[in-house]
């Protein structure tokens, strides 16, 4: 037993290794959008499409790759739409991640070409437990196996030819939102059959989440099938997406088995060649489902990330800016991606515009990597965040906490306030976002901050309780923090900060703290001193 323990560990550490050094060639940030399902299925559809998404400032686009237009004839590849989507990537200078629809996208077999739907006896269908047959290939099948396969091997055989240095494709998807419908799991008969293989029932019980996890290996076994012939045929990084299992849904009412957060271990013993696990995050609480994904360095791992956090789909928002700042700052993501970006309007695609700036400037100083950054990320309900950096208490916040903001109290949503921010060194900060506000302090001051209610001016309100001390009685000890200076700047390509205006007097609400306001989008060199 713990010879087999230590080959397991032994096992994780490997698969850990060799994943970051696959990441480590990839352009970063990967600062991405994905078109929509349809937006690649025309020559004209592609010509019209990538040259709008560097004018967003993409530097990357994640393009869908379509089996059934692929191989409209078994066995005859037509590759016309994905020498297109490379040949005019090429040209805006854009790199491309294709997503192949292939035996399942969003769980259905629907991107499968007519002759492969039309023969269920070759190519069997998933069933529920009812015997009733889905508009699901069973991933028990080897001939639907093989026929996935071999369409997935020339696909990445062209792409070899068409792309040998890797230049313009960088990474691959493999299938779409994966997971069983209606049911935890297949109960077709190849299905049956290897569940009682497997002893599944004795090992794990008869529930629908031992259901699931049985699935889900499986379907890992199946898609790293697909993976050796990637590595065989083009080596790059390779991940798999999942459709979250949210809003307290059950396995089979979400797409059971895809790859969750809390089916890793399962996902990297059935397909340990697969780089990433990664959410498509369309729910509320977009600040847990980055931390799921974002598995840090754990000694079991042999000091290996287990998943680096990378977001192919996410609601393209009127926050999608935002979000993205956070999930760089807060887990030093590895890319991130609104869906259907081609189709959102310009007020959606605004804020992914300005916060792609922000970071790629941010990258230019070699910042976004940084261990000692953080994310923040704020709306109406969750509008504050302390953090604790060493003898600085900076107390976060989102804009329209401040008292003089109409917008704050109009009966409106907030719309949601985010940054990144940066420590360079002692008492030095960069803060990149839009809608934030922060004070610092050292710890006794905050222990012995004094509570205030504010005016529209931003002065304590006239006869309150709130001039008072916490600690009735005492006497202020200890030391302050004062602002140094806030400097608005820009960080060209060298890296090098470019000093653009002083933030002072109302600007930092005489020398109180450093903002951001709702709409606006800067990069602030902070500097505090001690007194």
């Amino acid at each position: 037993m713990k010879r087999l323990i230590i080959s397991l560990i032994a096992l994780v550490t490997m698969y850990s290794a060799w994943a970051v050094d696959r990441l480590s060639g990839l352009p970063y940030p990967i600062l991405a959008g994905e078109l929509s399902n349809s937006a690649a299925t025309s020559v004209e559809d592609i010509d019209k499409v990538m040259p709008r998404m560097r004018a967003l400032g993409l530097n990357t686009v994640l393009v869908p790759a379509y089996w059934e237009l692929m191989e409209p004839v078994e066995g005859q590849f037509d590759f016309t739409l994905i020498d297109r989507t490379i040949d005019v990537a090429r040209r805006e200078q854009l790199h491309v991640v294709f997503l192949w629809f292939g035996a399942w996208k969003n769980s259905m077999s629907c991107y499968t070409p007519a002759w492969f739907k039309q023969d269920t006896k070759r190519f069997p269908r998933a069933m529920t437990a009812e015997g009733k047959q889905m508009e699901i290939a069973s991933c028990f099948s080897d001939n639907v196996l093989q026929a996935d396969l071999k369409a997935f091997s020339a696909l990445m055989q062209h792409i070899r030819e068409r792309d040998p240095q890797r230049e313009v494709v960088v990474m691959m998807q493999i299938e779409n939102e994966i997971g069983m419908l209606e049911s935890a799991r297949d109960h077709s008969p190849l299905a049956e059959k290897a569940y009682k293989k497997e002893r599944w029932a004795e090992r794990y019980g008869t529930d629908e989440y031992a259901d699931e996890k049985f699935m889900a290996l499986s379907y890992a076994r199946y898609v790293e099938h697909l993976a050796k012939v990637a590595r065989e045929k083009h080596d790059m990084p390779l991940y798999v997406n999942a459709a979250m299992n949210s809003r307290g849904r059950r396995p089979g009412e979400y797409p059971s088995a895809g790859p969750l957060a809390h089916l890793i271990d399962f996902w990297h013993e059935g397909a340990p060649s697969i780089d990433l696990l990664a959410p498509d995050i369309y729910d509320t609480g977009f600040k847990s489902w980055c931390a799921q994904y974002a598995m840090p360095l754990r000694p079991q791992d042999g000091g290996k990330v287990k998943n680096r956090l990378f977001i192919p789909e996410s609601r393209c928002c009127e926050n999608s800016g935002v979000r993205a700042l956070y999930a760089f700052g807060e887990h030093q993501a590895l890319g991130f991606s609104p869906f259907a970006i081609d189709q959102a309007s310009e007020k959606e695609t605004e804020s992914v515009t300005q916060a792609y700036g922000l970071l790629k400037q941010l990258s230019n100083g070699k910042w976004l990597n940084s261990k000692m950054s953080w994310g923040l990320l704020f709306d109406q309900n969750d509008h504050e965040r302390i953090i604790h950096d060493d003898n600085v208490v900076m107390t976060c916040r989102h804009y329209f906490t401040l008292p003089w903001d109409p917008r704050a109290t109009d009966g409106s949503t907030w719309p949601e306030g985010g940054a990144m921010l940066i420590r360079l060194g002692k008492f030095d900060y960069l803060l990149a976002g839009s809608g934030v506000v922060i004070d610092f302090k050292t710890p006794t001051e905050k222990q012995q901050e004094q509570q205030k209610t504010l005016g529209e001016d931003g002065f304590a309100e006239a006869g309150g309780e709130g001039s008072k001390f916490k600690v009735q009685g005492l006497k202020f000890n200890g030391k302050r923090l004062g602002i140094l200076s806030v400097d608005e700047v820009a960080i060209d390509a060298t890296g090098t900060m470019q000093y653009l205006r002083r933030h002072n007097g109302d600007q930092t609400h005489q020398g109180r703290h450093a903002r951001i306001g709702v709409g606006e989008w800067k990069i602030l060199h902070i500097k505090l001193y001690e007194y």
